[in-house]
């Protein structure tokens, strides 16, 4: 009988603990006059945790690189525009590596042969009409160098590439 309890008992946990870690499939953030869908993260080249959970994570970067870029967006568009992405990939700067000893967080080592990439399609919407439509793969070689002392912040060259697409592309077509 106790037996029974018992795995009917783990059975309830582990049912738990995986509708804990469900995940929206897309997720979408928006922020202010921008809107990203972020198409299956789960086949993105490195959106990798460290340190914290990944649907935590991933949720905390998409959010803060649609934060990020709508700050710029609201300067360069119109107040009845609405710019709207669909990443299909995203490559944070830097590579994940296994920490052995006295630790068991995995940490990004950021060097110039790791640069953000971000691939996404695009559109700026007027009144609710289609005004400029696109395709992106961007990249930054030069990210340790551009970037500066910008910040600190975690996202910091992701954000830098997508506001000086924004600025370079989107932009001078307004």
């Amino acid at each position: 009988m106790k037996l029974t309890y018992l795995l009917l008992a783990g059975a309830m946990a582990s049912g738990a603990a995986l509708a804990a870690t469900d995940k929206v499939e897309n997720p979408v953030t928006e922020n202010g006059v921008v809107k990203i869908e972020w198409k299956d993260p789960k086949s993105f080249r490195d959106v990798e945790a460290v340190g914290d959970i990944q649907s935590r994570f991933e949720m905390r970067t998409f959010e803060t690189l649609t934060k990020n870029l709508n700050k710029e967006a609201v300067k360069v568009l119109k107040p009845n525009q609405k710019l709207e992405l669909q990443v299909t990939d995203l490559d944070l700067a830097g590579d994940v590596r296994p920490t052995f000893g006295a630790t068991s967080n995995d940490i990004r080592v950021v060097k110039d042969i790791y640069p953000p990439r971000i691939t996404f399609t695009y559109s700026v919407t007027e009144d609710g009409k289609v005004i400029m439509v696109g395709d992106e793969k961007l990249k930054d070689l030069g990210f340790m160098q551009s970037a500066g002392r910008m910040s600190d912040k975690a996202t910091k060259y992701e954000s830098k590439l997508l506001t000086d697409w924004l600025k370079k592309t989107v932009a001078p077509k307004l």
